[in-house]
């Protein structure tokens, strides 16, 4: 499946091939769990040749993050927590879930937002508690981007390195298809578990 992918990823044009990456990096931004870990290996073993195509890649996919972090945070910020407790049983959201972010925000303050776009499914999610506890805007955007930088780059680096060696070494086709099909399990049994988990105790999700 991934080799399919990757072979019509490999038919577009080149600004179609960047066009996807950046909307999918922003849209994974926004609070919806499309897998970083899978979109830049691939966006690095098809773009970036060279050190200067890699950083050239790592930053617009870091603009993107940005871009695609907006809405969630405002949707945050403008609603804050009183939404939330209206709105949290929908999507199963518990007044432990509210205190735990406002805790985590009040301890570590805005180098949450940092740290947490360095990490797996965190940096997908960060946006929109960071609204609600109405970090600065300027500080939240040079976050993000700072802390999104490494994560791309990172990615974007493995998928280059594999790619010099995707049609010389079939070890490589089998890794990434491994890889893949990992991240998706992953991504799967996180959003079980929370689901599960909120579900069973739905008695105590927030109600308006």
């Amino acid at each position: 499946m991934a080799a399919k992918l990757i072979a019509l990823f490999l038919g577009l044009s080149l600004g179609a091939r960047y066009g996807i990456v950046l909307l999918l990096m922003a849209v994974q931004s926004a609070c919806i769990p499309i897998p970083s870990e899978v979109i830049m290996p691939m966006a690095g073993y098809a773009l970036a040749h060279t050190q200067a195509q890699l950083i050239l890649l790592a930053t617009l996919a870091s603009l993107a993050s940005n871009v695609g972090s907006y809405p969630a945070y405002w949707v945050g910020a403008k609603g804050g927590r009183p939404m939330v407790e209206k709105y949290g049983r929908y999507l199963l959201l518990s007044h432990r879930d509210l205190d735990l972010a406002d805790k985590f925000f009040t301890k570590y303050g805005s180098i949450t937002v940092l740290v947490g776009r360095m990490l797996p499914i965190v940096r997908t999610f960060i946006a929109f508690p960071a609204g609600i506890a109405r970090m600065n805007q300027v500080r939240f955007q040079i976050y993000t981007f700072v802390g999104s930088f490494p994560w791309c780059y990172a990615l974007a680096y493995i998928g280059m390195k594999l790619g010099a060696r995707w049609n010389s070494d079939p070890r490589f086709k089998a890794f990434f298809n491994r890889f893949h099909l990992g991240v998706e399990l992953v991504l799967v049994v996180g959003i079980a578990y929370f689901v599960w988990t909120h579900w069973q105790n739905r008695a105590k999700v927030v109600v308006g």
